[in-house]
């Protein structure tokens, strides 16, 4: 039924985008882009920035509609709607594509893969993480790059000091078998959740606590229903942009040049924006006094990466051993 309906809407929104008018003028090339977070997130200023760049190298042939928070799908819809053609353009979790058979994306989950954003950017900007994106087409859709949202932090109403206090501990994820595999080796219950329904599912006690950047934490009001956290930045949360396929390949070359120049240009400012976000959410979090953040020592630290060695080792068949190898090259090579 939900499929029939999507694939109804599709239909519709694609007979009204983009078109001439009876009077002979051209009208510019509407182009959704629908996303989950809220309007104040780095996400929605990334996309407003490529809004902007897009419609300014396009030379206003392309119009870009932005939807913040929900207001078209929902996190379960919105990969459907695209793929169906309701929706020209999201930003998604890497995770959401793991569950479409691209299972290659759930490397970006493996905990301390990445110890920082360079070391991200080294992936993502380079070829390795091209050849992940080509995975996408033969799904209806294209990817035109990569955005970050930081690294995250666990939660709870009791302290999470050592990697033994989550055993039997409820947590939120989003659906990915690495981050199930994860709490697991924690000890922990893994309850997958719709982002929009962590903050309600932490109130009412259904999960005992989550994972998150702490803006996501922040901009969700997680921090009000949650009494502890910990900066373990365990693991890395980031996001494609993507467009439909079929649509993407039916614009005219000058304008997908454009298009694919506006993501990239608004790239460094999403992320920055991401990491400034993440920033004042601690700052903000820390002086309403309703969490208390633990930041590990070393020692600490070391029993975290320890407990959490094992997922690696367990997941390489399932994001493929060669490309794990390659990123941790890549990676290692970059090191002093």
């Amino acid at each position: 039924m939900r499929r029939t309906l999507l694939s109804l809407v599709a239909a519709i929104f694609t007979a009204g985008s983009g078109s001439a008018d009876p009077s002979g003028v051209s009208q510019p090339i509407i182009i959704k882009f629908s996303h989950v977070a809220a309007p104040q997130a780095h996400k929605s200023k990334g996309a407003e920035r490529f809004k902007a760049l897009a419609e300014t190298y396009t030379g206003g042939r392309v119009r870009i509609e932005l939807y913040p928070n929900s207001q078209l799908y929902k996190d379960k819809e919105e990969l459907e709607a695209l793929q169906l053609g309701a929706v020209e353009m999201l930003a998604p979790s890497l995770s959401k594509f793991g569950p479409l058979g691209l299972k290659a994306f759930e490397v970006f989950d493996i905990p301390y893969l990445f110890r920082d954003t360079s070391d991200l950017a080294r992936i993502t900007d380079g070829p390795i993480g091209r050849e992940i994106l080509q995975q996408l087409e033969p799904k209806g859709i294209v990817g035109l790059g990569y955005w970050n949202n930081g690294f995250k932090i666990l939660s709870a109403n009791t302290p999470l000091i050592k990697p033994d206090d989550l055993l039997g501990l409820k947590v939120r994820i989003q659906s990915s078998r690495v981050i199930e595999e994860q709490m697991t080796a924690l000890g922990a219950l893994p309850q997958v959740l719709a982002f929009s329904e962590a903050y309600q599912a932490l109130s009412s006690g259904v999960v005992d606590g989550t994972e998150n950047p702490p803006a996501n934490f922040y901009n969700q009001k997680m921090f009000e229903v949650q009494q502890h956290a910990t900066v373990t930045n365990h693991g890395f949360l980031g996001y494609a942009v993507i467009v439909n396929r079929d649509f993407w390949k039916a614009l005219p070359a000058d304008i997908r040049d454009g298009l694919e120049r506006a993501v990239h240009d608004a790239t460094p400012f999403a992320n920055a924006e991401a990491a400034k976000e993440n920033e004042d959410a601690m700052t903000a979090m820390r002086e309403t006094g309703k969490t208390a953040f633990h930041v590990p020592t070393a020692q600490e630290r070391e029993a975290w990466e320890a407990a959490l060695k094992p997922v690696r080792a367990r997941m390489a068949d399932r994001v493929g051993p060669d490309l794990l190898r390659r990123i941790e090259a890549e990676i290692e090579g970059a090191r002093p």
